[in-house]
C-alpha cells in the first residue's frame, strides 16, 4: 500500500547520501517510522547498522514487528529491537529500534559508534530529555570522530528550522500527509465541577451511538483509565474495552492496538502513549479529555511532582488526527471552542521541566558538567541543573569541581536514577527489590504510605490494605531480578538504611504537636494524613512526595530508627554550637545541637557561649526589631546625612547602610545584650559618633552644628530630619538679628519657625531680614492685642532680644 512518505523517499535518500544529515517533517500516518529505515537500508550507501530511536517501549517493539513483517521475517533477523530488560537482535540485524536511553549508553561507552552507520530520531517533536541529549552527543561525536555518520531527526509537528540550525544548516525534507477530514465536535459548556471520568463516559456512550467505528479515548493517566473502564462496564456497550498505558504488560498493549475481530468494535482507553507512532487498527473516532499528566521538577523543593494540566494545542491536533488516518472520522473534544484559546501552543521540552539528576550525571561522564559546549536545542534551566549537581556531589558521584568520580561512573552504567544506583552500589543486591519498586508504578492502589507493605506484597504476602496491581507486581519482580544481577554482592543493611542512602535529603524528623508533620533533612516540610499508620513515627524516609514547595504530602515512606540513620549517615551527624536570635521569643538563644542536615537529633543549653558570639546573635535581633533610635541619636544621624548630601565627606548613615554594616560599628556595644528590651534601651549616639570618627565629627559640628545659638546665648536643637534644617524660636529672642543663620558647606538657610510668647507658631521663614521688613508689622499688630505685656517694637532690628515681658509702670 502506498503511503505519503513514499513520494519524498528519493529526495530524502539523495540528501542523506550527500549531506549525511537532514530533518524530516512528516505528519502522523505518513509512514516515516516503518518506511524510512527500510528505504535507507535498501539504498546501499551505508556501512553499519541503522539505529532508530523511539520514545516509548511499545512503539519501539511495534515498529520493529511491522518492519520485520514487511520483510517477511521474524523480529531479530534483519530488524530487531533493544530496550530496558528486553532485546531481540541477532548477528544479521541491520536495523535496531531502540528506546532513547540506549543511544546515550552507546555513545558514552564508544563515542565513535563503531558499527553504526545512521541514527534516526523518530517522534523528535516530543522533545524527550534523552532524545535531546542523544542528538547533542551524536553531533559532537560526529564532529570529532565520525564525519560519515548519518543523522536524521524525524518530526510530526515540530518546527524544523531550529533543529536544522542546531545541526549546522541541515536540509529539511517535508512530506505531505495523507489525512482524511475529521469533524471536530466541542462541548457547548465547560465541564465545570463535574468529575472528568463521568463526562468522558457520557461522551464515549454518545460516540458509540452516533458512529459505527471503534473509539480511541485520550485520558491523562492510568487512574482515570481504570475509573472510566469501571463506569463503562456498568453499561451494555456494543464494544470491547481495551486499556492502553505504558505500565501494562506488552501482550495487553498489543491487544489494544490490534484490529478488533470482524464485526466487533472496541473502546481503547489510552494515555499520551497513543498520540503518535502507533497505528491503532479500526479507529476513526476520538474522544479527547484535553488533559495530560506530566512530571514537573521544582528546584526550590528539590522534588518532582506529577501534575495534571491542559494538553497543548499541538497535542490536541495530534490526537484528533488519529481519527482521520484511514477514513473520514470524528473527534469529540471535552472543552468549549472558547476554552481552546487558553491551551498552550506546545508541550514544553522535558529538559525544561524534569528532574535533571540523570542528565547531570551524563554530562559529567561526557566531560562537560555544565553542558555549555553541547549543542542542546534547549539549555537546561540553571536552578534545576544546580540542584541536580548538588545531589550528585552528595551521593559522591562527582567531586567539588563537578567532574565524575569512579563511583559516578559506576552509577552511570546502572539503568536507574542516580539515587537508586547509589543505593544499589552501597547496599548491594538486597536493595534490588527496593530499587525496582521505586522505579515502577505503585503496586498497591489506595494503600497507606508504608513501603514495607509493598515489599511484603512483592514477597507474596497479602496485607489486606489497598488494591493489588498484579501487572505492576510482575513488572517489579522482573526488574528486581535484572537489577540484582547488576548490583554488587549482598550487604547486610535494612530496607530503611538502604532507602536512606538513596534519599539523604528526605529523612524526616517529626515536629512537635499532634499533627503528623515532619521536617526533612533538606529543610523542607512534609505531612501525612492523620489516619496513616506511619503518623506516629519519630523518624522516616520519604521516597515519594507530591512536590508541594511549602509542605509536601508524603506518598511513600519507610520508618527508620536513629540507630539505622547513624549506621549509614554517621559521618554527617555532627554537633553544632548555635547562638541565634529567636524571632518568636525575642531573645538570644544559645544551644548545642547534634544535627543531620536540618534535623536536630539532640539539643542542650550552651552555657559557655563566648560573649562575642552572643553579641552577633543579638545583632540579628537588631535587624529583626530595627535600630533603637533615641531623639539625640536620630538628630546626629540626620545631621550626618544632610552633611553628606551637601557634599561633605562622611560615613553613610542611612538606615539601610547602618543595618548592612552593623557588625562593623554596633557589635562592641551589644556585649551582654540578650533581650528585645535590652536592645530597645541602647542609645545609639555614642556608637554613631565612633562610626563617624572624631576628626569628621569636629568638621560636622562646625558645618552642621547640633544647635543654633540665639542672641541670648541659648542653644536651640536643630532638626535635620527634613529636607532643610529647622529650628523653633520666640520672635522676641531674635530681635536685632540682621542676617539669616545658615549651616553646612553650602550655607543652607535655617528654616525658623517663629513662636508667640505662648509657644505657638506665628510664621515660618528662611529669610529673617525679609520677615522684619515685610510681614512682621502685621504679626506685631495682631500680637500686641493678644500679648500686650510683651514687647512688639516698631523696628525689631533696633530692639534688644528678650524672653521677658515688659516692665510694669510705677
Amino acid at each position: 500500500m502506498a503511503l505519503p512518505i513514499d513520494s519524498v523517499l528519493p529526495e530524502l535518500l539523495a540528501t542523506l547520501r550527500t549531506a549525511r544529515q537532514a530533518v524530516l517533517q512528516a505528519p502522523p500516518g505518513a509512514g516515516k517510522t516503518t518506511r524510512v529505515p527500510l528505504a535507507l537500508l535498501d539504498a546501499g550507501f551505508l556501512e553499519g547498522r541503522i539505529l532508530m530511536l523511539e520514545p516509548r517501549r511499545l512503539a519501539a517493539r511495534a515498529a520493529a514487528e511491522r518492519m520485520a513483517e514487511t520483510l517477511g521475517e521474524r523480529v531479530g533477523a534483519t530488524v530487531g529491537y533493544r530496550m530496558r530488560g528486553a532485546a531481540q537482535t541477532g548477528r544479521a540485524t541491520r536495523i535496531e529500534v531502540v528506546t532513547e536511553g540506549i543511544l546515550t549508553r552507546m555513545l558514552q561507552s564508544d563515542p565513535s559508534l563503531d558499527g553504526i552507520g545512521a541514527i534516526l530520531f523518530d517522534e523528535f517533536h516530543e522533545r524527550s530529555l534523552n532524545a535531546d541529549l542523544g542528538l547533542a552527543l551524536a553531533l559532537e561525536a560526529r564532529e570529532a570522530l565520525r564525519d560519515d555518520l548519518v543523522l536524521l531527526p524525524m518530526s510530526a509537528t515540530l518546527d524544523a528550522a531550529p533543529v536544522a540550525a542546531l545541526m549546522g544548516g541541515a536540509p529539511v525534507v517535508t512530506a505531505e500527509g495523507r489525512s482524511f477530514p475529521v469533524e471536530i465536535i466541542h462541548r457547548d459548556a465547560p465541564i465545570g465541577s463535574r468529575r472528568l471520568e463521568d463526562v468522558v463516559t457520557e461522551s464515549v456512550l454518545r460516540a458509540l451511538k452516533e458512529t459505527a467505528a471503534s473509539v480511541l479515548v485520550f485520558l491523562p493517566g492510568a487512574r482515570e483509565i481504570r475509573r472510566v473502564e469501571a463506569l463503562l462496564s456498568t453499561h451494555a456497550i456494543p464494544a470491547d474495552i481495551a486499556p492502553l498505558y505504558g505500565a501494562l504488560p506488552f501482550d495487553i498493549q498489543r491487544r489494544a492496538i490490534a484490529a478488533p475481530p470482524e464485526g466487533k468494535r472496541k473502546v481503547v482507553l489510552a494515555t499520551a502513549i497513543a498520540e503518535t507512532s502507533l497505528t491503532i487498527e479500526g479507529v476513526d473516532c476520538v474522544v479527547d479529555a484535553g488533559r495530560a499528566r506530566r512530571a514537573r521538577f521544582d528546584p526550590a523543593s528539590g522534588m518532582s511532582r506529577l501534575v495534571t494540566e491542559r494538553a497543548s494545542r499541538a497535542e490536541a491536533t495530534q490526537r484528533a488526527g488519529r481519527a482521520g488516518r484511514l477514513r473520514p472520522g470524528r473527534c469529540y473534544r471535552l472543552w468549549t471552542k472558547g476554552e481552546e484559546g487558553a491551551f498552550p501552543a506546545f508541550t514544553p521540552p522535558e529538559i525544561a521541566v524534569a528532574d535533571l539528576a540523570p542528565l547531570a550525571l551524563e554530562l559529567a561522564l561526557w566531560g562537560d558538567p555544565s553542558g555549555t559546549s553541547l549543542p542542546l536545542l534547549t539549555p537546561p534551566p540553571d536552578g534545576a541543573l544546580a540542584e541536580a549537581q548538588a545531589l550528585l556531589r552528595r551521593l559522591g558521584a562527582t567531586g567539588r569541581d563537578g567532574r565524575i568520580t569512579d563511583h559516578g561512573r559506576t552509577l552511570a552504567r546502572l539503568p536507574v536514577h542516580p539515587r537508586l544506583g547509589h543505593m544499589l552500589e552501597r547496599a548491594g543486591r538486597g536493595a534490588a527489590p527496593l530499587a525496582a519498586l521505586l522505579s515502577e508504578r505503585d503496586p498497591l492502589r489506595s494503600a497507606p504510605a508504608d513501603l514495607a507493605l509493598r515489599l511484603r506484597a512483592l514477597d507474596g504476602e497479602r496485607s489486606g490494605q489497598g488494591e493489588v496491581d498484579k501487572a505492576a507486581l510482575h513488572q517489579i519482580r522482573t526488574e528486581a531480578k535484572r537489577l540484582a544481577r547488576l548490583a554488587p554482592e549482598w550487604r547486610a543493611q535494612s530496607p530503611a538504611e538502604a532507602v536512606a542512602l538513596a534519599y539523604p535529603d528526605r529523612i524526616g524528623l517529626r515536629r512537635s504537636g499532634d499533627a503528623p508533620r515532619w521536617l526533612l533533612s533538606s529543610g523542607k516540610g512534609a505531612a501525612l494524613p492523620p489516619d496513616d499508620p506511619l503518623a506516629g513515627q519519630r523518624l522516616l524516609v520519604a521516597t515519594e512526595l507530591d512536590g508541594d514547595a511549602r509542605e509536601a504530602k508524603i506518598r511513600l515512606a519507610l520508618p527508620i530508627s536513629e540507630a539505622e540513620l547513624r549506621a549509614v549517615h554517621g559521618e554527617e551527624i555532627v554537633w553544632h554550637d548555635v547562638a541565634e536570635w529567636s524571632r518568636r521569643e525575642r531573645v538570644v538563644v544559645a544551644r548545642q545541637q547534634e544535627r543531620f542536615g536540618a534535623l536536630v537529633l539532640q539539643d542542650r543549653h550552651w552555657r559557655s557561649a563566648p560573649p562575642d558570639v552572643l553579641a552577633r546573635a543579638a545583632l540579628d535581633g537588631v535587624r529583626d526589631l530595627g535600630l533603637p533610635w533615641t531623639a539625640g541619636a536620630q538628630r546626629l544621624r540626620s545631621r550626618a546625612e544632610l552633611y553628606r548630601r551637601a557634599g561633605g565627606v562622611i560615613a553613610d548613615c542611612s538606615e539601610a547602610a547602618l543595618l548592612t554594616e552593623a557588625a562593623d560599628w554596633l557589635l562592641p556595644y551589644l556585649i551582654g545584650v540578650r533581650t528585645a528590651a535590652e536592645i530597645r534601651s541602647i542609645d545609639l549616639t555614642e556608637p554613631l559618633r565612633a562610626r563617624i570618627g572624631w576628626d569628621v565629627l569636629a568638621r560636622l559640628d562646625r558645618a552642621m552644628p547640633a544647635a543654633f545659638v540665639t542672641p541670648l546665648g541659648r542653644a536651640l536643637p536643630i532638626d535635620y530630619r527634613g529636607d532643610v534644617p529647622a529650628v523653633s524660636a520666640r520672635v522676641q529672642e531674635l530681635f536685632g538679628t540682621e542676617a539669616h543663620p545658615t549651616v553646612g558647606p553650602k550655607h543652607l538657610p535655617l528654616q525658623i519657625t517663629l513662636l508667640s510668647p505662648a509657644g505657638r507658631p506665628v510664621q515660618v521663614t528662611t529669610d529673617l531680614p525679609g520677615f522684619w521688613a515685610g510681614s512682621y508689622a502685621d504679626v506685631a499688630k495682631e500680637m500686641r492685642a493678644r500679648y500686650p505685656k510683651h514687647p512688639w517694637p516698631d523696628d525689631p532690628l533696633l530692639a534688644d532680644p528678650t524672653l521677658r515681658a515688659k516692665r510694669r509702670k510705677g
